[in-house]
């Protein structure tokens, strides 16, 4: 079974597995799941945003701005991560500052070039 998003194709067992495995914040309308932040952290040195996604509906009424303030509030470590190029202002806006480039290495993503 695969899980479609706006950004790819997710098989649902190993989407399961990566969740499990990392810090999960929601947010809901009722019983639908309309965003979500992904944190992967050590608990000490070092944590990072891997995703940020709401649903296309619900965007530009403040959740993406409320799970990174959830996130902030709730990670012992400072986030690094990297944004989508157009996003940048959003991040900025949120009290977030620009630091190292980020680089990528190893296979790629389902459903990306």
């Amino acid at each position: 079974m695969w899980i479609k998003s706006g950004r790819g194709d997710y098989d649902a067992e190993k989407t399961r597995t990566a969740l499990a495995r990392t810090l999960n914040i929601t947010a809901r309308d009722g019983g639908q799941l309309v965003g979500c932040l992904r944190i992967l952290t050590d608990g000490c040195f070092f944590g990072t945003i891997t995703e940020l996604l709401v649903l296309p509906a619900y965007q530009r009424r403040g959740i993406g701005s409320r799970l990174l303030q959830l996130a902030g509030a709730h990670t012992p470590t400072l986030l690094y991560f990297g944004a989508q190029p157009g996003a940048e202002a959003f991040y900025e806006k949120n009290g977030c500052r620009r630091s190292l480039p980020s680089f990528t290495l190893g296979p790629q993503a389902p459903g990306t070039p």
